[in-house]
């Protein structure tokens, strides 16, 4: 069966999360989405463990099922350690089968850190300790490294990370097969890494709030089994893995280079003319994703390994309805106008990938059909987020405003 699945949230246990962050409202809004698999998240936090253990229904294949929901048992680590006199910070992902094993997992790590501290809980453990300590306890575990670029808490992150896999896991690099490659960079800039050919690439939506889940998701056509995803996962398996969706990776908040106080925004080039110096403060400035794959790729932009798995760029539908109407995303009219097109096709990402262009025509206020168009076809533009901002996403150009009539806004 095909099914869209997001692996990485957070629960409301975790820093800067919703209070909605619940099970009750993920599976409201994996409905909304059209996800049909949710990671849990945050299995290491004891009160977001007992709301688990709590709701869900094990379906004995590893998978959990809540309100026609299913569940997989994921969390993430950070791992905040030395190692050759360098400091380094390491998110990763833990996939479990069972909360039996969840629970032999959050027994041993108690003893090395605080994990009622956050839902993400901060370790002082090398990350090759985290993968040997989950594969000891049970060779059906699954590591990944999680949002791979960022600057500051990532395996390849500028500020804080390695530039080989090799470096960071050592021995333990036999059990890493995948990795997440975050909202600030794609599948294609990955690419340009001939020694990341072997791992699949998954995207997810890193999620502090309901509404957000799925912004970044996997596409698979398998069965909804545990160990058969992970198989999946291990042997990059095109007829299964289909495609991921992504964010345009300049909408991510590191794309670029800069420094957020001082409202600088540098491409790479611009980083090097200046010498990775802030020309208003003369202090660093932040490294983002596009410079770090720079630094480390091997292959030009654009180059498409034999063994890729696809990927689709979209945007969320409340941006394409907020672009459209020239309003904030958080407004009431947003949130009217996205009910209603939910309720008329089903899910958003029916509406953003696979409903016929002629429908949407049909059905919707022009502009936002010719903005989930024009989102299909690649042709917006993104001012590139950089240092801790996001992009900023233009679908309509001053021109299109200009001809807007507010009586073409509304359906709804």
């Amino acid at each position: 069966m095909e099914f869209i699945a997001d692996f990485h949230i957070h629960s409301k246990y975790s820093r800067a999360t919703s209070k909605d962050m619940d099970v009750p409202h993920l599976a409201k809004w994996a409905k909304i989405k059209g996800i049909k698999l949710l990671g849990t998240g945050d299995f290491t936090h004891h009160l977001w463990l007992e709301e688990l253990k709590r709701h869900l229904e094990p379906l004995n294949n590893g998978i959990f099922i809540y309100q026609d929901v299913n569940f997989i048992l994921t969390a993430e680590v950070s791992s905040i350690y030395s190692k050759r006199g360098k400091g380094y910070r390491v998110h990763n992902i833990i996939f479990a089968p069972s909360f039996k094993v969840v629970d032999q997992i959050n027994h041993t790590l108690s003893g090395l850190g605080n994990l009622a501290s956050d839902g993400r809980p901060i370790l002082g453990l090398d990350a090759k300790e985290v993968v040997r300590i989950v594969m000891d306890i049970s060779p059906d575990c699954f590591v990944v490294p999680a949002h791979a670029w960022t600057p500051w808490f990532s395996v390849f992150g500028s500020a804080s990370g390695f530039d080989k896999i090799e470096d960071c896991f050592e021995e333990q690099t036999k059990h890493i097969y995948c990795l997440e490659t975050g909202l600030s960079s794609d599948p294609a800039m990955n690419w340009r890494l001939s020694a990341l050919d072997r791992f699949s690439l998954i995207s997810n939506s890193d999620s502090h709030s309901p509404a957000k889940i799925g912004r970044e998701a996997n596409v698979f056509d398998c069965n909804l089994d545990y160990k058969e995803i992970i198989e999946v996962l291990k042997k990059k398996d095109p007829k299964r893995f289909l495609y991921t969706v992504e964010f345009f990776p300049e909408e991510g908040k590191y794309h670029f280079d800069g420094h957020r106080l001082c409202g600088i925004r540098f491409s790479p080039k611009e980083s090097k003319e200046h010498k990775n110096i802030c020309p208003k403060c003369n202090r660093p400035l932040t490294i983002g994703v596009m410079n770090r794959v720079d630094q480390l790729a091997d292959r030009p932009a654009g180059f498409i390994p034999k063994n890729a798995i696809p990927f689709k760029s979209l945007i969320p539908l409340d941006e394409i309805i907020a672009d459209a109407k020239g309003v904030g995303k958080a407004s009431q009219q947003v949130e009217n106008e996205y009910l209603g097109i939910i309720s008329k096709f089903g899910t958003e990402f029916e509406v953003l990938s696979r409903v016929p262009e002629e429908s949407l025509r049909k059905s919707l206020a022009p502009r936002i059909a010719e903005g989930i168009m024009r989102v299909r076809l690649g042709k917006v533009k993104v001012l590139p987020g950089y240092d801790g901002e996001y992009g900023k996403i233009e679908i309509f150009g001053k021109e299109d405003l200009k001809e807007k009539g507010e009586e073409q806004l509304s359906l709804f």
